[in-house]
């Protein structure tokens, strides 16, 4: 914000309507820190507990009819508490979302996300955004229950206007150019490497070499197994799934290696990244990817 007069100001103007200054780097890290706090507690509440075990209870109650013959003689009251258990435990569960809905969007968290979407407005991109902030799942996914908010954005901030002489007489010229001040473009953004373009690619690919291959070992042992118990020779050509699934396993572990190497070109990628916007510089926002590498580091 030390780089827009104007954002600085709407910031001051936002945390004197909830009382926070978000201007003070210490004050907003207490504030998340707190906030992130009580909105987990918010959603380890025993009403949401509950809701979900009664839930539960309701939905798998009729599939129990069959296999006891009391509850099969008593079907219409069965069928009655399995449908009011399932309503009250919908009913909890939404009271619960709707308690962390309310601590999300409202006080002093709702004031910080529009002093980043002023930030934004203002093309100062936002490199990193914690996905509780939002709302969103743990990775990331998905608009979440309270988004940044969206502003028009804003033309650049004109230049300051030189100082003349009032009269029509030209000022006369300086001996020496005066010496510009420091400004925050002096400090460089890394640049993003191919190593991080590549990773961004792989992060999401790959995660079933494991399932796929154990699934095809186990058809393969079940046929030979069966063509031991029933004497038929065609089960041993299941045979031919075991090097299949040896192949799917080792292309997995290459590809886990390879993905390995790429996260850490990632992170520090990220690490630089911020460095550089600590020290004011205007850094590009991260993909998806970045940021659930960024969440998982910190």
């Amino acid at each position: 914000m030390r780089s827009d007069t104007r954002v600085r100001e709407a910031a001051r103007d936002i945390g004197a309507r909830y009382g926070v200054d978000f201007t003070d780097d210490a004050a907003v890290t207490a504030l998340l820190a707190e906030r992130r706090k009580s909105l987990e507690t918010e959603q380890r509440r025993p009403a949401a507990y509950l809701g979900l075990l009664t839930l539960m209870a309701g939905m798998f109650l009729p599939f129990a009819i069959p296999l006891s013959p009391a509850l099969d003689a008593h079907l219409f009251a069965v069928l009655g508490a399995a449908g009011a258990l399932t309503v009250v435990g919908a009913a909890l569960l939404v009271h619960a979302r709707a308690q962390w809905k309310q601590a999300l969007r409202n006080g002093p968290l709702a004031g910080y996300r529009e002093v980043l979407g002023v930030a934004r407005a203002h093309g100062i991109p936002l490199a990193h955004i914690p996905p509780w902030l939002e709302g969103r799942s743990t990775g990331g996914g998905g608009k979440g229950a309270a988004p940044i908010p969206t502003y028009p954005p804003v033309e650049p901030a004109p230049e300051a206007p030189s100082d003349s002489t009032p009269d029509s007489t030209p000022a006369p010229a300086p001996s020496a150019p005066a010496p510009s001040p420091p400004t925050t473009a002096s400090v460089s953004v890394p640049p993003k490497p191919s190593a991080v373009s590549s990773y961004e690619h792989m992060a999401d690919a790959g995660g079933w070499h494991d399932e796929t291959g154990c699934l095809l070992f186990l058809a393969g042992a079940g046929g030979v197994t069966w063509a031991v118990t029933v004497g038929t020779a065609v089960g041993y050509a299941a045979l031919l799934l075991v090097p299949v699934a040896v192949w799917i396993w080792l292309a997995g572990r290459r590809q886990g290696r390879e993905k390995e190497e790429l996260r850490e070109e990632a992170l520090k990628y990220v690490t630089a990244l911020e460095a550089a916007q600590a020290a004011g510089a205007r850094v590009p926002e991260l993909s998806p990817q970045l940021r659930a590498l960024l969440d998982d580091h910190h």
